[in-house]
Order: structure tokens, then C-alpha cells, then sequence
């Protein structure tokens, strides 16, 4: 199974490919999509959506695993995050990917083993767990790699619960 974990953001969108299968996995790549503040809103999704399809048609992922909406006192960052994960899962529905989404604190939990982990922790958990030399950069290529580890844990997870459903 390889797994495509995005890290929502509009300015700087995190994209991280993990492959392999139950809880034994591997690095792809990792990246991130950049967009400058002083574009137009409109153009900054587009850009998002091109340099996501281009992920998606490199490495041909099979899950799309994404932050899920967390809670922000400033509404418009709120928003505007709302709009870039739409556009992210269209792109994954229209890609014909399964989709799974998990919480901030879920990744966190499930990667470092603290719901209020640092950024930097997270980035070294991800360094160890994915066997690399040096941490991923920047944090947010560093959250999307967690996103797609915390896929690997729970769906191996309901794999196993649905395997005792039918004994």
C-alpha cells in the first residue's frame, strides 16, 4: 500500500509518500507546494491542486491521508484552511483514492506518543521511524509523513478488528 499524507496550508501545503504495509513502512519522497501570500486566493488553490495532481501522478498512491480541520481563533485562517483541504480530497475522490483523515492530536499521539507534541518531535519520531539521516524539512513535509505513519497504525489496526469480526 503506499499512502500520500498531506499537511494542509495555503501558504505552505506538507506532502509525504509512505509505502509498504501493517506497521513495516518506508519512505518515498516528501516535499512541500509553496504559495506566496501576495497571489490571489484563487490562484494559490490552483497551485495547490496542480502541484498535488503532479504527486499523485508520480508516485501513484493508493490512500490520501489528510490533517483533519482543527480548531483556529482567527476565522479566516480557519477558512482558508477549510478550503484547501476541499480541494485536496476532491482531488483525491476525483484520483479514485481511499481517503482517511485523523486529528492533530491523533498524529500526534499515535507518532510520538503525546497528543501535545512539539513540531520538533515530530520531526524526530518521523526521522527514526522512517530510518532517515537527518530530520524531514520543513515541518510541514515532516507532518504529512506523520499523517501517512498514522495511516499505516490504525488501518492496520482496523484490519485486524474486522479479521476478529469474521472468526
Amino acid at each position: 500500500m503506499r499512502v500520500l499524507g498531506i499537511d494542509p496550508g495555503s501558504e505552505t501545503l506538507g506532502w509525504g509518500v509512505v509505502e509498504g504495509g501493517g506497521l513495516k513502512y518506508n519512505l518515498i519522497d516528501f516535499g512541500t507546494v509553496k504559495s506566496s501570500p501576495k497571489e490571489a486566493f484563487s490562484k494559490r488553490l490552483l497551485k495547490i491542486y496542480d502541484g498535488i495532481e503532479a504527486v499523485i501522478a508520480k508516485f501513484t498512491p493508493d490512500v490520501l491521508s489528510v490533517e483533519e480541520a482543527f480548531y483556529a481563533n482567527n476565522v479566516k485562517v480557519a477558512l482558508k484552511l477549510g478550503q484547501v483541504r476541499g480541494v485536496v480530497l476532491l482531488l483525491g475522490e476525483k484520483s479514485g483514492l481511499e481517503i482517511s483523515e485523523f486529528a492533530p492530536r491523533l498524529i500526534k499521539q499515535t507518532v510520538v506518543g503525546y497528543g501535545n507534541a512539539e513540531k520538533h518531535q515530530v520531526q524526530e519520531m518521523v526521522r527514526l521511524l522512517l530510518k532517515m539521516k537527518t530530520v524531514p524539512q520543513p515541518h510541514d513535509a515532516a507532518d504529512a509523513l506523520a499523517i501517512a505513519i498514522c495511516h499505516f497504525h490504525h488501518a492496520g489496526m482496523q484490519s485486524r478488528i474486522n479479521l476478529a469480526k469474521l472468526k
